[in-house]
């Protein structure tokens, strides 16, 4: 019988026997990287409420901005991707920008959190984190950088109070929630999501991160710890991959609620785009939003494709408009090589010149 290809039984066991040392010596290199952390640079809590925290970043000089600039992550995974270790961190590098860096951690929610509902996370905690921060810089308009869902969340508060915000900055940021060939969106617009938080009140951090893997089973059960062996030999390298293992799957359940009406509201009824947003009786119009803004997305992102992005340009009523794209996907954008050469310098730039 022929094979569809050759096999050469010699080269076959080198490759086996290769394989078996790499596992048996790197057996004490798991051992050496101890307990991996992140969230490496120096910061201090300057608010706190419920679950969430309010961290203020302190970089190695004082900053030189003289406008302070708040990262909103998503709900979705703690906020530490952004200052992942030293030599991988957006955060380190705005500071090394001269930016003064603010974040929003908001924690892990709780039975008691079941009913907190998307004016509770946008009207409710990000508008007294803002003021917040305003309140510690002469209550001027702050720059506010939205990531990911929280990049939604921005658009939305900007669109409702934008006496309180200088500049916006969206980054891997849903608009259009139907544009581009997206999964993630698809599942969720045929899922019965009231009978999922029915069922569950808060929605297990478990599955959502099953969820998340499942888009890539492959490349994110597979074939990363495949590779994973090619690397048993530098401490260092393992302690990366551990670490960032850590953040994958250390993650907060999602307040049902909140989940529920942005699972319904945006993903399935695609409203942020159409105008059609509702929070506490006032519509989100993102044609109103006439702030500077920068939209920065990720050409090979799988979670948030460009063209769900890229619609802010024909929503938003801004003048000032512009984007930028990154070669790379959802995650790299945060900890690749070269986002830390591109992303914060672009951000820091922009925000100078106004």
């Amino acid at each position: 019988m022929d094979l569809p290809f050759p096999i050469d039984p010699e080269r076959l066991h080198e490759e086996l026997a290769a394989f078996q040392r790499k596992i048996v010596n790197g057996l004490a290199t798991w051992r050496q990287p101890g307990p991996v952390s992140y969230g490496s640079t120096p910061r201090e809590a300057v608010y706190r409420e419920d679950k969430l925290t309010l961290w203020h970043f302190r970089g190695e000089e004082p900053p030189t901005a003289r406008t302070p600039l708040l990262v909103c992550y998503a709900l979705v995974n703690t906020p530490w991707m952004v200052d992942l270790q030293d030599d991988r961190s957006l955060v380190r590098n705005l500071l090394a920008q001269g930016e003064d860096v603010y974040l929003i951690d908001w924690g892990f929610p709780d039975a008691a959190d079941r009913w907190l509902d998307l004016e509770d996370y946008i009207l409710g905690y990000l508008d007294r984190c803002i003021d917040v921060v305003r309140g510690r810089h002469g209550k001027e308009p702050l720059n506010l950088l939205g990531i990911c869902q929280g990049g939604t969340f921005s658009l939305c508060y900007t669109a409702l109070h934008p006496e309180k915000v200088r500049n916006l900055i969206t980054m891997v940021t849903p608009v259009d929630f139907h544009a581009g060939d997206s999964m993630l969106s698809h599942w969720a617009r045929n899922i019965d999501i009231d009978a999922m938080v029915h069922s569950f009140g808060n929605i297990p951090a478990e599955l959502m991160n099953h969820v998340f893997l499942t888009l890539k089973p492959w490349r994110l059960m597979q074939q990363k710890y495949v590779g994973m062996v090619d690397i048993l030999d530098k401490p260092a390298d393992v302690a990366n991959f551990l670490r960032m293992e850590k953040w994958i799957f250390d993650s907060p359940d999602q307040a049902g609620e909140a989940f529920r009406r942005f699972t319904t509201d945006f993903f399935q009824a695609n409203k942020l785009v159409k105008g059609q947003v509702m929070l506490d009786g006032r519509r989100v119009d993102l044609a109103t939003l006439t702030k500077p803004i920068l939209n920065i997305y990720a050409e090979l992102d799988h979670l948030v494709p460009p063209a769900s992005s890229l619609a802010l340009r024909d929503a938003t009523g801004s003048a000032d408009y512009s984007e930028l794209a990154f070669k790379g996907g959802h995650i790299g954008i945060y900890v690749s090589g070269r986002a830390q050469r591109e992303v914060p310098p672009a951000i820091h730039d922009w925000l100078r010149v106004r």
